[in-house]
């Protein structure tokens, strides 16, 4: 970057010069990216060849383009802020149409400037405003002067100026300021808000307040959301003279947004870069019955016209049922995608029409940009997948087809859409999917009820304000309510087992926290590590257990707690002959008690006898040591009766359950259930398990997404996927989602409809009609998972598979081709 000084300039406008040149220098490397991304992305030749074009002359001649655009915005900084002549003043103020010398292609370059600074002025109004009180305020001048060397414009200026020294090619140079404007205006509004911070912290005062207009106000903070004053939505008059049919791709955008000219969006940057109200997108939409923006958070700026187009689309070609004659539309399109469904991946046809593939041309036509041209591609890829996807009952995948223009929304608006697997709109549409195929039956009264909600939620959404995110939010807490309600209503109409488990639960979460009550009383008493575990961790089992079977002051429980101190004090040194003989007369009582408190708890046996392994030794070098005094002796066994002695906690205690329990631990035992108990939530027996035997295949199976299977050229990269089999998949089961589990040596498909509150107990139900419950702790899903006993029955979220499919496609087509 050029780094020559400015003479006499302001050293905040020095600081404020070096920023711009650097949003500018990344705004051409984005650039080159973007170009090569949208080349691969075009299916015409011409525009393809543009494309490479431009992306192979900005990337040779870098250097040159980051030095000439230094050098202009240099000159023109100078001759904006330094003093000028009278004369310089009044050829400034001279229009160019007064001006009859005025070399063509100096027209064009200051023409060219002006609509490149208004592509990048619509996205970054409220910064820029902000900037010129400041740089009014060092230059002696009001907000409103026109000398603010740092406007649009001015910038627009030096890019196209610059794109002169890159190609002598007319094409290329559209092709290049179109794209260079695009990456630029996605980090003005950064570099406004740096320019006026670092204004600020050097002390620059404004000219006068800087007033940020409300999202709720008129002009500035609004955006055209695609309706009217009335309740319908723009579009949907064909009478009017800009609203063409759009399924014949000659949709009027440009007249369609023309008057939303004077609402410019303020949002930051081109791409969902957050205001500070939500994670996803910014800005506001207006209420589509009264004209007002609500508090929503807009996915991201879209044009106006764009905007338009999807709305119409998204209310005219799908209708309420999702089956309207635009399939027939779409007919010979998917006739001719069948052929390559089938021969490629075994796909059938899809069981809805694509919409995005349909109306291409109407999209690309109300976009602007080749990146939204290649997202627009890629979306309706990913809908030739999603639509043919053989794990999605065809009643979601109708209803899915409805969503096909509020994804597109998301996606061009968005950038995080693609990166984040937590986006609203994805997530949305991936539950859609994978609560559907976990239900057998849609003729029953749970299945209908299911597609009756998830019909109304899309019908909403598609007359609603779908570029806001709480639309979204609101919709899938009112889904996975829906389906914990009903989870719980199934298991608890099948023999009742949420609220046995919850009691068993319980018993745990106090056993929890009573083991947590002696780790703390003993830790400061000196002792064998392993005989302070045992008593807080083994021992206050059978101690809760003989109290809540004969009360906390039975003989049973005082004669544990006494067990309990004699354990502790029998690892004590013992000196003396007389305390010899006292340990070896109390220790057959002793082992007889441990033994009963063990049996009272079901402890394994592989477990004493690792128990009694470390204890015997321990013993032995007991009777070697140093005797403690008589009065150090009396002090601790007096501090251990105090700690057994402890009043037990009770359940009204306990806070609200947070995280597991320790139920994957040899020393917490499974909680005790009767054999009825069992038998009636079908509680899954560890021994009944074959551990060592081999899992059979399942055929069934499609190979995982791979890592990264969203990342785009251009577009952030995409998060890790959540796994699909494996041992950390038991931290990761979702209820109302299906499973396929390995019982009675085959693979059946099974829905988890109960987890209880501390994730220690999971109920899994299998059948249609007949549903037949499977219980089990936490200790046995996650031993099911990691031996492969149990997986996902999707091995990736819907737009992940589709996305992978998509890739094993095409490069089967490319191997074919290069072959």
């Amino acid at each position: 970057m050029n780094q020559s000084p400015t003479l006499g300039l302001p050293a905040a406008i020095e600081a404020a010069v070096r920023r711009m040149k650097l949003a500018a220098r990344g705004a051409a490397e984005r650039a080159v990216d973007s170009l090569g991304a949208s080349a691969l992305a075009s299916a015409n030749v011409f525009q393809r060849d543009n494309l490479l074009g431009a992306q192979f002359e900005l990337n040779r001649k870098l250097a040159v383009f980051c030095n000439s655009f230094d050098d202009v915005l240099d000159r023109r900084v100078e001759s904006e802020v330094l003093p000028r002549s009278s004369s310089q003043g009044a050829l400034a103020e001279t229009s160019w149409d007064a001006l009859s010398l005025v070399d063509d292609r100096e027209m064009e370059v200051q023409v060219s400037a002006e609509r490149f600074g208004l592509q990048i002025a619509q996205d970054c109004e409220v910064e820029q405003r902000e900037l010129d009180t400041f740089v009014g305020s060092m230059l002696h001048g009001s907000a409103d002067t026109p000398r603010n060397p740092f406007r649009a414009e001015v910038i627009g200026n030096a890019m196209v100026r610059s794109v002169d020294l890159v190609t002598e090619r007319a094409e290329l140079r559209t092709v290049l300021v179109a794209e260079l404007g695009r990456s630029m205006a996605t980090s003005m509004a950064q570099t406004y808000a740096a320019i006026v911070a670092d204004m600020r912290a050097a002390g620059v005062k404004p000219s006068s307040p800087s007033v940020r207009t409300s999202e709720r106000g008129s002009g500035f903070g609004r955006t055209n959301s695609g309706y009217d004053t009335s309740s319908r939505p723009v579009g949907l008059d064909h009478s009017a003279p800009h609203s063409q049919d759009a399924s014949s791709g000659h949709f009027d955008a440009r007249n369609s947004g023309r008057h939303d000219d004077t609402h410019r969006h303020s949002a930051h940057g081109r791409f969902g870069v957050s205001t500070g109200r939500g994670q996803f997108g910014h800005g506001g939409a207006r209420d589509p019955m009264h004209g007002q923006a609500p508090q929503g958070t807009l996915l991201g700026h879209v044009d106006a016209g764009l905007m338009t187009l999807l709305r119409r689309l998204a209310f005219t070609d799908l209708g309420p049922g999702g089956e309207d004659g635009a399939f027939a539309a779409d007919a010979g399109h998917a006739q001719s995608m069948s052929g390559a469904y089938e021969h490629e991946v075994g796909r059938a046809l899809p069981v809805a029409p694509n919409l995005i593939r349909t109306h291409r041309d109407a999209l690309r036509q109300a976009s602007h940009g080749s990146l939204d041209h290649m997202v627009i591609d890629v979306i309706g890829s990913l809908f030739d997948q999603i639509l043919s996807d053989p794990k999605v009952p065809p009643q979601m995948a109708r209803q899915i087809a409805r969503l096909q223009l509020p994804v597109l929304r998301a996606a061009l608006g968005d950038s995080s859409f693609f990166s984040s697997r937590k986006h609203p709109v994805r997530r949305f549409v991936n539950r859609i999917a994978s609560l559907g195929s976990a239900f057998e039956d849609f003729e029953s009264e749970q299945g209908q009820r299911f597609l009756a909600l998830v019909g109304d939620l899309v019908q909403e959404i598609v007359e609603g304000d779908f570029d806001q995110i709480e639309v979204y939010e609101q919709k899938l807490s009112v889904l996975e309510a829906f389906i914990v309600e009903q989870a719980r209503r199934d298991v608890q109409d099948n023999g009742g087992a949420a609220s046995l488990l919850a009691e068993k639960e319980t018993d745990l979460r106090l056993q929890q926290r009573y083991t947590q009550q002696l780790q703390s009383l003993l830790k400061p008493l000196p002792v064998t590590e392993f005989v302070r575990d045992f008593i807080s961790q083994v021992w206050s089992q059978a101690l809760m257990r003989a109290a809540r079977l004969d009360g906390a002051d039975s003989a049973r429980v005082k004669r544990l707690r006494h067990a309990g101190r004699e354990l502790f004090m029998s690892v004590q040194p013992k000196g003396s002959p007389e305390q010899r003989k006292s340990f070896l007369m109390q220790l057959p009582t002793l082992m007889k008690e441990l033994n009963e408190g063990m049996d009272l708890i079901g402890w394994p046996e592989s477990a004493k006898k690792s128990f009694f392994g470390l204890l015997l030794p321990a013993h032995a070098e007991s009777l070697k040591g140093q005797a403690l005094r008589t009065l150090d002796y009396n002090l601790l066994a007096k501090q251990v009766d105090t700690a057994l002695g402890e009043a037990m906690p009770e359940a009204s205690e306990l806070p609200p359950p947070q995280g597991h329990l320790p139920v994957l631990r040899d020393e917490v035992v499974m909680p005790r259930f009767t054999a009825e108990e069992a038998q009636r939530i079908g509680l899954m027996d560890e021994g009944a398990v074959n551990w060592d035997g081999k899992v059979d295949i399942d055929l069934g199976a499609e190979p995982e997404p791979a890592e990264g299977d969203l990342d785009i050229a251009g577009l952030p990269k995409a998060e890790a996927a959540e796994p699909s089999r494996g041992k950390s998949l038991a931290d990761h089961v979702q209820i109302g989602f299906a499973y396929q589990m390995h019982l009675d040596e085959k693979w059946q498909k099974v829905r988890l409809s109960h987890v209880s509150p501390g994730r220690t107990f999971f109920v899994f139900t299998r059948g249609a009609r007949h549903k037949q419950s499977i219980s089990m702790t936490h200790r046995m899903l996650v031993r099911l998972c990691e031996t492969g006993r149990l997986r996902s029955f999707e091995n990736g979220y819907l737009i992940e598979r589709a996305t992978a499919r998509a890739r094993r496609q095409l490069a089967a087509i490319g191997s074919r081709v290069a072959a």
